[in-house]
């Protein structure tokens, strides 16, 4: 993300605007605003457009190189030997038809999720999507809500913003009327509103939506890797060809469309032209997969991000538990009177416009007092653990309050805290209500506090919270609860769903990087951690080479999200985290976390395997050329044997792997994993397919021989690439077994039905060649065994 200077911010974003008034702009004011243009008309989303899919998947570097030779094809050979053409575009069709589906889906998914700011226009408040602002409304903001464009403060109620995502800074800068507002910060406690000054793509908002949520496989390990393959690809393919090329048009004195056509048969198979088409093909069935889920992916590469991750950290708040509380109990200390101390929390609960879940409760437990009358207000802050209020009592005296967690307002010896802790060991919530000596607005107002009664709450748990922590330990993923809440209570909470290992107070982690990893290592469950503990904790894991995902759905879980691997954020979680997730679950269940785990699994697992497909293909077609080129002889075959062979061997096969499920853990490395058995399995199928066209050149002679040699090379090579593909299919079930089978009846077929035999020019003469053929083929294939197997001993992924 570009971070901008602060000063810079502020300068640029000074308003020039008439004030709006506080009833907001009138029908008239927006429409005439909207016909200047003055509105924020930004996407919501940035996904491509069908011209953009249809661009990327057509205008590529391969598809030119086999376009062009398709076209001399079409000139000089038969139709069938122009079928490779008709395969990519066929293929093209495909990966276009998924990639739009999967746009549509992730369209429609943002739209469930957008976000809808709340505006004053003609004295009321609405809710309107945010391609609506226009230039001087007036937008209400309160916690967890993102600042959607730039704009200046016009009403605050304690309202503090967070604009460490933009400036660094970590500390929230408390606004007042006049202050300005950054576009892309959040609200962490507080309410307000203020007037935009800056819309559209005049707003730094614009920029950050452009960067945040978009179709693409950018900062993929596996896209990066396949684009790191096909580079080398590139540069041996070239010389290759051109090699092949002077040697069949030159050296040979065959009619000349008979040399393009073998030429163009080398070139050709050296494409790997399926293996991008089928990793944007499985990734945008991924995202339709789960979209069905009403899980939205924000970022493609979160679906394989995912899939590496070996430490999930969970707010518990939203995530084990569901958001709502119940308060299961009131105990006054010191013999205060609980008549009174209901009334106190009746009013806490009125003061606060916009409570949190845990006020929420209260509010539902105790209704308020009409009499007393609140003088002002402290909201929320996950930083301090507490809010407050003063108020004017019926009787005319004054009163302040404090509400929050017992163990930062009470000092360590006060005997309340043992009390709060018998309580937290059932798993209960705890907070404290305190009267305090100072002024809400004094920086010491927490201390010296007199405590008055704890407020019992009960928290629900989510049913599906056991199960999917039960998922993680058996997939080898560590879960780590942080939560701002007591430890105690969490780790209680936290035992009741199977979740075992230590529970540590994070106030006492050691404040390095180093030493806080150690701590993480060694603890499972921490308790009162901050927002920037948060953030260090996620950096500590990093720092020891774990891939950490974030879950979370309040402001407090904003900037751990921002910095994870993978942020996950509920549907119903704050706007601002869900702006920064990679992942959103519209439907608020942990219980989906599995379904994109297994999802990222499938995807990586299987294009690996595919991969090893498609690469074995191109070596052994690089082979072939220098080979064919250093023996100054024939190239073996036509475009259309070649066709044949990826089509049974590798094109079917590869559509039904890449999508079939796969619970495969996610290894790093795919690159070196991809190529240490395509080498081996490429060199093996060219030395035996040449062998046999060696043998067959020296048996056959007379009219028709170098097709005759063709055919028995061909059947080498197909045999060969089966048993590649038997190897790539393990471990075998009924429909991986039928497949394999099938592709060989296919071939079967070809070489039984007369008029395809002509149609690919596919014709086994004699029985000694075609049994030397087979008997290759066995040789080559008991080679293969061996190499991969010495492979995966000698070099483990």
């Amino acid at each position: 993300m570009t971070h901008l200077d602060a000063d810079d911010r502020l300068d640029s974003a000074r308003p020039v605007h008439t004030p709006t008034p506080a009833t907001g702009l009138t029908a008239a004011g927006v429409a005439e605003r909207v016909a200047r243009g003055q509105v924020n008309d930004v996407p919501v989303r940035s996904s491509r457009s069908l011209t953009d899919i249809v661009r990327a998947n057509v205008l590529t570097r391969f598809n030119a190189i086999i376009g062009v030779l398709w076209v001399i094809m079409l000139f000089v050979a038969p139709i069938q030997d122009s079928l490779f053409g008709f395969v990519i575009l066929a293929n093209t069709g495909i990966g276009i038809v998924q990639e739009w589906r999967a746009k549509k889906t992730l369209d429609s998914l943002a739209l469930i999720g957008e976000v809808r700011p709340t505006v004053r226009r003609d004295g009321t408040s609405a809710e309107i999507s945010t391609s609506e602002i226009v230039l001087d409304d007036v937008i209400e903001i309160g916690p967890g809500d993102k600042v959607v464009v730039d704009g200046v403060c016009v009403e605050s109620d304690g309202l503090e913003i967070d604009e460490s995502l933009l400036t660094g800074e970590a500390d929230p800068v408390v606004k007042r009327p006049g202050d300005q507002v950054m576009s892309g910060s959040f609200v962490v406690a507080g309410g307000g509103a203020f007037q935009a000054t800056k819309v559209g793509r005049e707003a730094y908002a614009a920029q950050l939506a452009e960067e945040a949520s978009r179709f693409t496989l950018v900062q993929s390990e596996l896209r990066s890797g396949i684009s790191t393959i096909l580079k080398y690809v590139t540069w041996m393919m070239v010389p290759t060809a051109i090699g092949l090329i002077l040697s069949q048009l030159l050296a040979e004195n065959d009619e000349l469309d008979d040399s393009i056509a073998r030429t163009v048969g080398g070139i050709v198979p050296m494409v790997p032209e399926g293996l991008v088409l089928l990793t944007s093909v499985a990734f945008a069935i991924g995202v339709i997969r789960l979209g069905r889920k009403q899980c939205l992916v924000q970022e493609l590469p979160a679906i394989e991000g995912l899939a590496r991750v070996d430490t999930v950290c969970l707010d518990k708040t939203g995530t084990l538990t569901e958001g709502g509380m119940d308060v299961t109990g009131l105990r006054p200390l010191d013999g205060a009177d609980e008549e009174y101390v209901r009334t106190v929390l009746g009013a806490l609960g009125e003061s606060d416009p916009r409570p949190n879940a845990s006020l929420q409760a209260v509010i539902a437990a105790y209704p308020a007092h009409e009499e007393w009358r609140c003088t002002e207000s402290l909201p929320f802050s996950s930083a301090r653990k507490y809010s407050g209020a003063a108020f004017s009592e019926g009787d005319g005296t004054s009163s302040t309050w404090l509400l929050g967690a017992p163990d930062v307002l009470l000092a360590e010896d006060d005997p309340a805290l043992a009390e709060t802790a018998r309580l937290n060991e059932q798993g209960l919530r705890v907070l404290l209500l305190a009267r305090a000596t100072r002024e809400l607005d004094d920086p010491g107002v927490s201390e010296g506090v007199t405590p008055t009664a704890l407020v019992v709450l009960e928290q629900r748990l989510r049913p599906d919270a056991a199960d999917t922590l039960r998922y993680f330990a058996d997939q080898d993923v560590r879960a780590k609860v942080i939560s701002g809440d007591n430890a105690v209570s969490v780790g209680a909470v936290a035992a009741k769903l199977g979740l075992s290992g230590a529970t540590v107070d994070a106030r006492r982690l050691p404040a390095g990087r180093e030493e806080m990893a150690g701590a993480l290592d060694e603890g499972t469950v921490f308790g009162r951690v901050t927002p920037q503990q948060k953030r260090d904790m996620v950096g500590a894991l990093q720092s020891r080479g774990h891939t950490v995902a974030m879950t979370g759905d309040g402001v407090n879980d904003v900037l751990a999200l921002k910095d994870a691997d993978i942020g996950v954020a509920m549907g119903s979680g704050s706007e601002a985290t869900r702006a920064v997730a990679q992942i959103v679950l519209l439907n608020n269940s942990f219980a989906t976390l599995p379904s994109v785990v297994a999802e990222g699994r499938r995807v990586i697992g299987n294009i690996t395997r595919v991969a090893t497909l498609f690469l074995v293909k191109t070596v052994y077609s690089v082979l072939l050329a220098i080979l064919v080129v250093c023996s100054q002889v024939e190239y073996p075959f036509l475009p259309r044997h070649l066709t044949l062979l990826s089509t049974l061997t590798i094109g079917v096969p590869a559509f039904f792997l890449a999508l079939a499920p796969n619970k495969e853990r996610a290894r790093p490395h795919f690159v070196r994993r991809v190529m240490r058995y395509a080498i081996p399995g490429g060199v093996v199928a060219a030395a035996a397919t040449f062998t046999t066209y060696l043998v067959a050149r020296q048996h056959y002679s007379g009219p028709g021989a170098l097709d005759a040699e063709t055919s028995v090379a061909t059947l080498t090579l197909f045999l060969v690439s089966m048993w590649v593909l038997a190897i790539v299919a393990r471990p075998y079930t009924w429909w991986r077994v039928g497949l394999v089978a099938a592709m060989g009846l296919g071939f079967v077929v070809v070489l039984a039905v007369p008029w395809l035999q002509d149609f690919f020019a596919l014709k086994l003469v004699g029985v000694t060649m075609p049994w030397a053929a087979v008997g290759i083929a066995a040789g080559a294939a008991a080679v293969l065994e061996l190499a991969w197997k010495w492979v995966d001993r000698r070099l483990p992924a």
